[in-house]
């Protein structure tokens, strides 16, 4: 690392790259904490974790031995090691052996956005039930048609409690907490729905990956998808950040008005006016064909052309938005990891390595809060990838 701040000091590396490799360095150096060890309370392996949301101090974990158990990360049970290993044991836990516990694996253990004391999982035994944190008793059952892939609920939302929930049915269920029931269904998956995932920019807007391959974005509030991913769309590379095209367009109209000093000035063409008002396009992500349109409208139920669009060649497993709403990432059963662009709806073409991905449950994928760093469980490794492009492999076996 020293060698890359004496280039960075004799200008021989761009500061962009210097903060690239001195990124890359630290992930690498990653390991496992040895003064923090959770002690985790499952006999069988993990399909979930979540901390909350509120404080960011409990941990939720789901397990396949159909057990789902809370941690306090911030305060030790007791220490060891002369005081230098803090162990953290679950506050509590429900399993098969509670009256209202799920009999089959739990895949999908989630915190109630806006305060801790409630939390929902999704079992294998078609169940989706609200726990209530403070008495550990079930307060709210939904049954489900099938087995429960995943759950998710929106952290924007202030004008629903709805849960989105992919099973084994090839409709996506939204069950409202508010009054017990399910408030309806989306249809449009030609299998079942494996991955659930909100949008970070707004609260009406789910997006779903299935085993059809699929990947839909809905608007909760209107009949059908108005979106699916294509990946034979495609553009190249990300986008660059929003003031270094702000500044890339005034430094193109600055050497246009100095060119046009010595020549005629033409007449400028009247802006396109779009329906905001503005002459600037709006993103379409949470908007529907104006109505009237030349474009044909279809019927919600039809599979068209375009309803037939692919992300992946294989089931969707995983899906993650980026914290500014601006990408999206998938992963897929054909060991692909793609990322897309959510205002245009297409594939960035990001060259990320084949990756050994669990192919019959969702996994769950994690993105730090700059987007810089994706985690991604990859059977006994997790893989880390630094800017969505530099790949670090962390061994926790």
């Amino acid at each position: 690392m020293w060698k890359e701040i004496r280039d960075r000091e004799a200008g021989k590396i761009r500061p962009k790259s210097f903060s690239s490799r001195i990124k890359s360095y630290r992930v690498s150096d990653l390991q496992l904490s040895n003064y923090k060890d959770i002690v985790s309370s499952h006999r069988g392996s993990i399909n979930s974790l979540q901390v909350d949301l509120t404080e960011g101090r409990y941990l939720l974990s789901g397990a396949s031995d159909a057990s789902a158990a809370v941690y306090d990360i911030q305060k030790a049970t007791n220490y060891e090691g002369n005081g230098l290993i803090a162990k953290h044991r679950c506050l509590f836990s429900v399993d098969k052996q509670h009256e209202k516990g799920h009999k089959y694996a739990i895949s999908s253990a989630i915190w109630y956005p806006v305060d801790t004391g409630l939390f929902i999982t999704g079992s294998y035994d078609h169940h989706i039930k609200v726990w209530d944190t403070n008495t550990t008793q079930v307060v709210m059952n939904f049954k489900m048609p099938g087995k429960v892939y995943r759950t998710a609920m929106s952290p924007l939302a202030t004008s629903h409690m709805l849960i989105a929930a992919g099973t084994e049915d090839v409709q996506v269920r939204l069950c409202d907490i508010a009054s017990g029931a399910f408030a309806h269904t989306l249809s449009g998956h030609r299998d079942g729905v494996m991955t659930v995932e909100w949008s970070t920019s707004s609260e009406w807007v789910l997006i779903t990956g299935g085993c059809d391959g699929a990947i839909r974005f809905w608007d909760i509030r209107r009949a059908g998808c108005f979106l699916v991913l294509d990946q034979s769309q495609s553009q190249l590379g990300r986008r660059p950040p929003v003031l270094d095209r702000a500044a890339a367009n005034k430094a193109s109209v600055s050497k246009s008005l100095s060119a046009g000093q010595s020549s005629l000035v033409k007449p400028r063409a009247p802006q396109k006016k779009y329906a905001n008002g503005h002459g600037m396009k709006q993103s379409n992500i949470g908007r529907m064909p104006a109505k009237g349109s030349t474009r044909q409208r279809l019927h919600p139920g039809m599979l068209s052309i375009q309803d037939r669009a692919t992300a992946h060649y294989g089931a969707v497993t995983g899906l993650k938005v980026t914290e500014d709403g601006m990408y999206l990432l998938s992963a897929g059963s054909d060991s692909r990891i793609k990322l897309w662009d959510l205002e245009s709806g297409y594939n960035t073409l990001v060259n990320f390595e084949m990756v050994r991905l669990q192919t019959s449950k969702s996994i769950q994928l994690a993105i730090s809060q700059d987007s810089a760093h994706v985690f991604v469980p990859c059977m006994a490794v997790v893989k880390v990838k630094y800017s969505f492009y530099v790949v670090t492999v962390f061994d926790f076996m």
